[in-house]
């Protein structure tokens, strides 16, 4: 049996960048994951929205933390993932909405965000022709951005290996030896490993690895499909989210990458329960009469390719992080509600140092993101 001290499970958007933090901290790491390459999963489907906005003090940390490293992953260790600085805007239109973000914009403040409720001339300077009929102004962060989901994971990947992390790919788990409540080996189609920790970044899967080990892990994977246009000159900077519901779907949010395509995603309504990543016909009708309706300029570019992908959802949109009770040296890292993405670099880097330090520094991220909470709550910025 080979022996690593960690071993986790799953090669995306949480566990690649976790096992490079590891690694640089002396751990001998593992990663299993059963498809082909790193990203391969739910990471390749992301948009590339990175953003410290969120409405609870557990992935704003989070994802602040996030913002810090990306924004200097190319003067730090020469990788450029295409990151762009240029903040997320939710325009307001009805007056509940307002009443709503002034108020968590406050609490987001304490945090230590640089964010702010602007007039509906800021919004215009942002998003020149934007419809502002009945735009009431905004709620806008500008140090939040986005990068290359694509750039980013292999960068890490890269990372990784140069610090020693071993992949396993097209090696999927399926099955673990126990002994008094301690995990002993991991099994897979093709070997065995002995490892002091085992870390569960399965994704969409990360149910399936659960029941394995007799665990019910609350999380379902719901669908969501994106697309991308074709390159023009930069015309908008922010990624716009359009937070109103019409019935068929609720928010939906765009942005222009640094290549100059912009990049779009809608959240139908009701959910898509399932793991279906077939795009279907549905898709671009829905999205695109919301988004001309909200900035007509898009009337005018070409849709190059749209996709589907799977958020991994809880029951109240937020992520599961920390040991569990019934096993002692299984972590999770599960249910990232679709922000997967934004939340790996940062979590790999504040997970790495909860294993190195065993302090209490995180206790409080902990707490609110453990699996055993009451999950009757719901996020209010999913």
């Amino acid at each position: 049996m080979k022996i690593y001290d960690v071993a986790i499970i799953g090669a995306g958007s949480i566990g690649t960048p976790l096992s490079f933090y590891l690694a640089q901290r002396g751990f001998k790491v593992i990663v299993l994951e059963e498809l082909a390459s790193v990203g391969r999963g739910q990471n390749r489907a992301a948009i590339g929205g990175i953003r410290a906005t969120h409405s609870d003090p557990a992935k704003i940390t989070i994802c602040k933390r996030t913002i810090e490293i990306v924004s200097r992953m190319k003067s730090e260790y020469g990788c450029d993932v295409d990151w762009i600085a240029g903040g997320y805007l939710y325009p307001i239109y009805n007056e509940k909405n307002e009443v709503v973000f002034k108020k968590l914009i406050q609490f987001q403040k304490s945090l230590g965000l640089n964010i702010d409720w602007i007039s509906p001339t800021g919004i215009e300077q942002l998003v020149p022709g934007i419809n502002s009929e009945n735009l009431r102004g905004g709620s806008y962060s500008s140090a939040d951005g986005s990068a290359s989901p694509l750039k980013l994971v292999d960068a890490y990947y890269q990372l990784a290996r140069q610090n020693g992390v071993e992949f396993r790919f097209l090696e999927p788990v399926t099955g673990f030896k126990l002994d008094q409540e301690k995990i002993t080996g991991i099994l897979t189609d093709k070997s065995s490993y002995s490892c002091d920790w085992i870390i569960n970044t399965a994704g969409a899967d990360a149910r399936q690895i659960g029941n394995l080990l007799d665990l019910d892990l609350p999380v379902f994977p719901d669908c969501h499909e994106g697309g991308i246009t074709e390159p023009v000159s930069r015309f908008f900077e922010p990624m716009v989210v359009d937070v109103r519901p019409d019935g068929e779907s609720n928010n939906y949010y765009f942005y222009q990458n640094i290549e100059g395509q912009v990049v779009f995603c809608i959240t139908p309504e009701p959910k898509i329960v399932g793991t279906d990543c077939d795009s279907t016909s549905v898709f671009l009708p829905l999205v695109t009469k919301r988004m001309l309706n909200l900035y007509p300029r898009l009337r005018h570019l070409r849709i190059r390719r749209t996709w589907r992908g799977l958020y991994p959802m809880t029951p109240d949109g937020f992520p599961i992080v920390g040991f569990t009770r019934e096993i002692s040296n299984l972590f999770l890292a599960i249910g990232m509600c679709g922000q997967g993405f934004m939340i790996g670099p940062g979590l790999g880097e504040i997970i790495a140092e909860i294993l190195t330090n065993d302090n209490h520094q995180y206790q409080t991220i902990l707490d609110q993101l453990s699996l055993y909470r009451n999950f009757g709550g719901q996020e209010l910025l999913k």
